[in-house]
């Protein structure tokens, strides 16, 4: 018995929603054939001018990414080839080639640091005589 108290509520309330919704419906103020007709319009207007924007900015984006890879691609390819064409007239391989190009990098860096201990230096006599002009 308690099954069929369950399905007849069901029912009830099933009926009791779909008029509820048909009631609803009848509240909604449809657009005319004519408004449909303008906003469909409308949307698909909107539509294919953001597909222009974004096509032509892809395109854009892609023309200055792919100018400015060539450009890294001589750069590297040109130091690389100076630097494979001196040890290569030394009699070198092409891993004395990187291992020269790294210390190329550290006597680089070896210098810097000579000029900045140059710089001190330098300071540091300047405030030295400034000093023992003061004391005189």
């Amino acid at each position: 018995m308690a099954k069929k108290e369950k399905s007849t509520e069901n029912n009830k309330n099933k009926k009791s929603f779909f008029k509820g919704f048909k009631a609803e419906l009848k509240k909604v103020s449809w657009p005319t054939p004519k408004q449909l007709v303008n906003n469909t319009v409308a949307v698909i207007a909107i539509v294919l001018l953001t597909t222009v924007i974004v096509f032509a900015l892809d395109l854009v984006f892609e023309a200055a990414n792919k100018h400015g890879v060539e450009k890294l691609k001589e750069v590297i390819s040109s130091s690389n080839e100076t630097t494979t064409d001196d040890t290569a007239t030394e009699g070198g391989t092409i891993d004395d080639a990187t291992e020269g190009t790294s210390e190329e990098t550290t006597d680089l860096e070896n210098q810097d640091v000579q000029e900045v201990q140059l710089e001190d230096e330098t300071q540091n006599t300047e405030t030295t005589q400034t000093e023992n002009t003061a004391n005189q």
